[in-house]
């Protein structure tokens, strides 16, 4: 198994332990949530999604056509599938998610597994979150030395850009170096519910807290 069809077969897995989905609904999910499969196809998810029935993970089950499914995608059998994960498919994603090793570092694997921390255990995130920092300073300081030889033969631009990635690789290793430490400490990475915050403002005597603020995207610059 290639690591591409790995960390979709990953993805696929975790979407539907959520909830079951129609292809297109599965489909849309990865484009829109997981930024990794942006330029995805149904020519690659409908294969994987069959591999996984195969193996027992998966099974079909007759629906409805989801909301906004295109006009073509009705009119085949495949609009009207619904993927349930099996009790074998959670068993194995159970041990997919345990799994914190060199491949749960890299780029496009590390942002797909962060998207289902709030399903791994502690232990697992540390080791992946740490062995991510390790990769990027590996990579960062590869980065340093091979400025500092070729610093004198760069014409600026090319000098901002290797500046630029640097600066990008820079700023992962701090936001993991925030993250461990919460991790060691044990704080809730969660963003309050306001509505809890509410009821506790209120039970404390205290007037609901306005609501009008954004939250910030997590995303930034998080998986460069």
């Amino acid at each position: 198994m290639s690591r591409r069809s790995g960390i979709l077969e990953f993805a696929v897995l975790g979407l539907l332990r959520e909830s079951p989905m129609h292809g297109y609904e599965l489909r849309k999910r990865l484009n829109t949530s997981l930024g990794v499969f942006r330029a995805f196809s149904y020519g690659t998810l409908y294969p994987c999604l069959k591999a996984l029935v195969a193996s027992g993970w998966l099974i079909e089950e007759t629906g409805d056509a989801p909301e906004g499914a295109p006009a073509a995608a009705l009119t085949g059998r495949r609009a009207k599938i619904v993927y349930r994960l099996t009790a074998a498919g959670k068993e194995h994603f159970e041990e997919l998610l345990a799994h914190s090793g060199p491949d749960a570092w890299e780029d496009e694997h590390f942002g797909v597994r962060f998207a289902f921390f709030g399903q791994t255990s502690r232990d697992v995130r540390m080791r992946v979150l740490e062995g991510r920092r390790s990769r990027l300073e590996e990579r960062l300081e590869k980065m340093r030395t091979s400025l500092a030889r070729t610093r004198e033969r760069l014409d600026d631009y090319t000098l901002e850009l290797q500046r630029h990635g640097m600066e990008s690789v820079e700023r992962e290793v701090r936001w993991l170096n925030e993250l461990i430490e919460s991790e060691r400490t044990g704080r809730d990475q969660r963003v309050p519910d306001p509505a809890e915050q509410d009821k506790k403002s209120e039970d404390a005597g205290g007037l609901p807290r306005h609501r009008g603020g954004t939250r910030p995207d997590p995303s930034d610059d998080t998986t460069t």
